[in-house]
């Protein structure tokens, strides 16, 4: 793997929260305990549609600079400051390839644009991160396709994670430029997560083929590579993955994998040792815990676009990340898409306030309590 830093030294690797919200109200029944809620078989959980729905989508809010129309996007994280939103957007489309935009953008809390950068950086933005010191990290799962502006993907570039501080200077780079599989690292980077000790989570593999990649690397704060857990699989088994699309960590530093294709969010150790499985969530593409362990889980996938989903409704479920009830839900009022619908990305700020980041919709909702 190459590191590189701001000034252009590089370094060759062995390899390779957020602020928290008010919770929503729990429901009256005893809640489960965490051993409770570990179903082993995909099959194993009835589908979670009937929760209440306490929010009201507000679409529009967010006022993109002049002349610029939102493309697709599935990273979205609140700042520091607890109520403005970043989110990775892709040029107008869902690529930036051949673009002179930039794809990293800050809105304030009212929706007004505050800046933007990583023009020419990133080729397909795809998760975004907010650390506890305000930086922002954004992976780069560059797909082969998404052509722009007559442009292809750069085959040197992309497949890599990012950091940046506040104003957009470049602090740190993981993965190979135009990416790898073993020995080097990423192809194709779904998530990325930092833990209070600065130890840095990222998981990686976006397709279902065979000889697709599925895992979760593991480095120390610098960036040197410490392990790397999990291989594709449809078992069952803990360590068999298919997409792991998303990661989050509790307050009590649980590790949760969105394992998407195999329609599970694993909860584990930073370790990795197992301690839940749970398929109450149905598909999930994204994974937001606040401060208060309200958990937050984007399915952009079930129903109409998943063959074997067609009995659960995509949406939003929100969550007790202590026991794994759900106790909210946010469905997509498109129940007829056949291709990714709903949020990917999901972010909660200060006030309770819920981001939806599309892919397919190309927009950044925000979900508001009903009064």
């Amino acid at each position: 793997m190459t590191f590189m830093t701001r000034t252009g030294v590089f370094l060759v690797l062995s390899a390779a929260a957020l602020a928290g919200c008010r919770a929503p109200a729990q429901a009256s029944a005893p809640a489960p305990t965490l051993a409770a809620q570990q179903p082993s078989g995909t099959s194993a959980a009835a589908p979670t549609n009937n929760s209440p729905n306490p929010y009201q989508t507000v679409v529009g809010w967010a006022k993109m600079p002049a002349g610029r129309t939102w493309g697709s996007t599935s990273g979205v994280g609140i700042d520091k400051d607890g109520t403005s939103i970043w989110v990775a957007e892709r040029c107008g489309a869902n690529s930036c390839v051949g673009s002179n935009l930039a794809p990293i953008l800050k809105f304030d809390a009212n929706g007004n644009f505050v800046r933007g950068f990583g023009e020419g950086m990133v080729q397909v933005p795809h998760g975004l991160w907010v650390d506890r010191d305000g930086n922002i990290w954004v992976t780069d799962w560059s797909n082969n396709g998404g052509a722009q502006h007559g442009a292809t993907r750069d085959s040197t570039k992309g497949h890599q994670v990012f950091k940046f501080s506040p104003d957009g200077r470049l602090l740190l780079t993981l993965g190979k430029s135009g990416g790898g599989r073993e020995p080097d690292y990423f192809w194709q980077p779904n998530a990325v997560m930092t833990a209070p000790n600065g130890d840095i989570f990222v998981a990686e593999g976006h397709g279902n083929q065979p000889t697709a990649t599925a895992r979760v690397l593991k480095f120390d704060k610098n960036g040197k590579f410490i392990r790397s857990w999990g291989k594709r699989g449809t078992s069952g088994a803990v360590d068999e993955l298919l997409q792991p699309h998303a990661l989050a960590m509790d307050s009590r530093g649980r590790l949760y994998i969105g394992d998407r294709s195999n329609n599970r969010v694993l909860v584990l150790d930073q370790n990795f040792k197992h301690l839940a499985t749970w398929h109450q969530f149905s598909r999930p593409s994204g994974i937001f815990i606040d401060k208060n362990d309200v958990i937050y889980v984007a399915d952009a996938e079930s129903g109409t676009v998943a063959p074997d989903r067609k009995a659960w409704t995509r949406g939003i479920r929100v969550g007790n990340a202590k026991n794994g009830t759900v106790t909210a839900f946010i469905p997509d009022p498109d129940t007829t898409q056949r291709s990714t619908s709903s949020a990917e990305g999901v972010a909660t700020d200060n006030n309770g306030v819920i981001y939806g980041a599309e892919v397919g919709q190309r927009a950044l909702k925000r979900y508001v309590r009903k009064p």
